[in-house]
């Protein structure tokens, strides 16, 4: 198999474990360009350490795990975390353009404000970021999305991403899933509700040790 024919994300026997402490073991996952995969299981199966693994954030002691067929980040993926690593010093637009431009991306002011426009923070641009609220705090770190493409980085690894949302982000949230997957990305993501546009499911509850 070559790198182009192999999974985006692949996981085998791999161990989540916080610190010393194994809290699933032989956890096993392809995910090909074009999934969007629904990661679930009990409070403290380690949803969230597993996302940190898989950006490199924690290490991995037991099993293997390739993108795109080899060990190691050929393409930083992209996290989104309980941690938006927002700056309250900078305006709305400062921060997305942060954001885009560790993924190499110098955004122009029309994408800016095409994309703070998708997640409602039109008009903002120039707000300081420390009068937002949690909410909109959060749709700053959203907003890359609508400009992130599989080119850039093929991988999403989203932690409960709908928090805070309402209803109508939500709705545009999951088409820019589909829309991400479609053009040969892959998504795996975190919810405590339901994943209506999901084609896998990975239940860590099945490996809790």
């Amino acid at each position: 198999m070559t790198a182009l024919d192999a999974p985006l994300l692949a996981l085998d026997k791999l161990t989540v474990q916080r610190g010393e402490t194994p809290l699933c073991e032989e956890v096993v996952l392809n995910l090909p360009a074009g999934s969007i995969c629904h990661l679930v299981g009990a409070n403290g199966t380690g949803k969230t350490t597993l996302l940190m693994q898989l950006a490199g954030l924690l290490p991995v002691l037991t099993g293997t795990v390739r993108y795109q067929g080899v060990e190691s980040l050929p393409v930083q993926p992209l996290y989104v975390s309980h941690q938006l690593g927002i700056h309250p010093n900078l305006t709305v637009a400062q921060n997305l353009t942060f954001l885009l431009n560790l993924y190499g991306i110098a955004p122009s002011t029309d994408n800016i404000d095409a994309a703070l426009t998708w997640v409602g923070l039109q008009g903002f641009e120039t707000v300081s970021s420390s009068h937002l609220s949690a909410g909109q705090t959060r749709r700053i770190t959203l907003a890359r999305l609508y400009l992130l493409t599989p080119a850039v980085t093929p991988l999403w690894l989203l932690d409960e991403p709908f928090t805070a949302l309402d209803v109508d982000m939500v709705a545009r949230m999951e088409d820019r899933l589909c829309d991400f997957a479609s053009a040969g990305g892959a998504i795996l993501m975190t919810s405590h509700q339901a994943v209506a546009v999901a084609n896998q499911v990975l239940d860590l509850s099945d490996y809790m040790v």
